[in-house]
């Protein structure tokens, strides 16, 4: 499994199931653990453990690591680098709060998806970076991944990829059946209808409910239905944005215009290839997934922009990611800091980036390079143009809750239901929330109104 796969996989569907031996935020706290929680060092520090030498154990499932992690050995001789994948997404998160839980066996730096951050901030269980040099890294990435680490004070880790979101569409689908490709959600839903009378075979895209795809299209729609202010947490599905959101989905639901297909199988990726799903829109990590995934499309796809809530809008969200974090039970935090860094900016992010992640650092974001690069499999497309385009435009101050992961893995028993039921989405909207407060009130958050 791709780490751009495995992304969207623990933002939606595979996430249920989740079975965390300590309760998620807040529980954390009741697991026992280590009172090490002494302020970090200095730059200066880094740099003395850098000369010093000695190892770290890093846990990430992100393959360009590898690289990145033979790459800081050849340049500082003294240091070796334990690079272990303890599972993907949420399998390690288990793993993680189980070794926090015991004190034992935590790893020296941790990879963690943006959505899941919270959880282990709010237990105090992350070095804040500020200190170590990470205060001096504002302006190195974009604002999306950037707030991300930002959440709750302090700065919890460095971004290690972003995933500002665009449009895939099929183009040949589209000029098959004469149809233009939409600039707006509603030119998107009169697509969806006009590819459906063209051929009751085609769907403008696949739905069947996702907890990811949910979020970040009431983010770009400016709903901010989560508020966190350290144990203090709103939940509010009945904000501007997410109504907006809402009613036009309900439209693509309601005339049976989104393919019932889950996302991830093999039926969806034959979808992709054979014109079943003529659209995709997500993060810009996807095109590695097409060319693995659907390689038998190839020159049909193209990149545009995401579609607009208002007509001659720039809006966009993001979908997906991850940042490199340095636990605070963890025995080296300079030397474990020295590779975060190293990773996520510099001569690590461009290494990444040659391998395939997606940048999250403004420099290789603007690099000519970059942006020129044309992509054979949209058929000599410059769709990193887009992407970049749009890491600009990612609506600002977007919050996820402490306990975001326990949210997703109700969704599809809320929020799921309008998939396969006359139930509209306004109220299993409100179905979710009043399932995550719940739970909030459970964990010993304050509810804010």
């Amino acid at each position: 499994m791709s780490f751009m796969l495995t992304k969207q996989l623990t933002g939606g569907r595979a996430i249920r199931g989740v079975a965390l031996a300590c309760a998620l935020s807040l529980g954390l706290l009741a697991c026992g653990g280590s009172d090490d929680n002494a302020a970090p060092g200095t730059p200066e520090d880094v740099e003395a453990a850098l000369a010093e030498g000695g190892k770290i154990t890093v846990w990430a499932w992100e393959p360009t690591l590898e690289q990145v992690a033979a790459d800081f050995e050849d340049e500082h001789p003294g240091v070796e680098v334990d690079l272990v994948n303890a599972g993907t997404g949420n399998e390690q998160y288990t793993a993680l709060q189980n070794a926090m839980g015991a004190d034992s066996g935590v790893p020296d730096v941790a990879q963690i998806e943006y959505f899941a951050l919270g959880q282990f901030t709010i237990a105090d269980r992350l070095l804040d970076l500020s200190g170590l040099g990470a205060s001096e890294l504002s302006g190195t990435f974009t604002s999306g991944p950037w707030d991300a680490v930002r959440a709750g004070g302090g700065i919890h880790g460095l971004p290690m990829d972003s995933g500002p979101m665009a449009l895939f569409y099929n183009q040949d689908v589209f000029e098959e059946h004469g149809v233009e490709v939409p600039t707006t959600w509603e030119e998107y839903v009169e697509a969806a209808r006009a590819l459906r009378a063209a051929d009751p075979g085609t769907y403008i895209t696949s739905d069947t409910g996702e907890s990811g795809l949910t979020t970040s299209l009431i983010w770009q729609a400016g709903g901010q239905p989560y508020t966190v202010d350290g144990t203090e947490v709103g939940i509010d599905f009945t904000d501007g944005g997410t109504r907006t959101y809402a009613e036009l989905w309900q439209q693509l639901i309601d005339e049976e215009l989104l393919a019932p297909i889950n996302g991830w199988t093999d039926e969806w990726y034959q979808g992709l290839g054979d014109g079943t799903i003529a659209t995709l829109v997500t993060g810009a990590w996807m095109p590695a997934n097409f060319v693995s995934g659907v390689p038998n499309a190839s020159g049909s796809w193209r990149v545009a922009p995401m579609p607009q809530w208002e007509e001659g809008g720039q809006d966009t969200a993001e979908n997906g990611g991850s940042s490199l974090t340095v636990p605070s039970q963890g025995r080296n935090h300079e030397l474990a800091y020295a590779f975060v860094e190293y990773a996520n900016t510099g001569p690590g992010a461009a290494t990444r980036v040659a391998n395939g992640a997606f940048p999250a650092t403004n420099s290789e974001l603007r690099s000519e390079e970059f942006l020129n690069t044309e992509i054979e499999y949209f058929g000599g497309q410059q769709a990193n143009l887009v992407f970049a385009e749009s890491a600009a435009n990612v609506v600002p101050d977007w919050s996820y809750l402490p306990f975001q992961a326990y949210a997703n893995s109700i969704f599809n028993d809320t929020v799921g239901q309008s998939y396969v039921s006359d139930t509209p989405l306004t109220e299993s909207l409100a179905a979710w929330q009043e399932a995550s407060r719940n739970y909030a009130e459970d964990q010993g958050f304050t509810l804010t109104d």
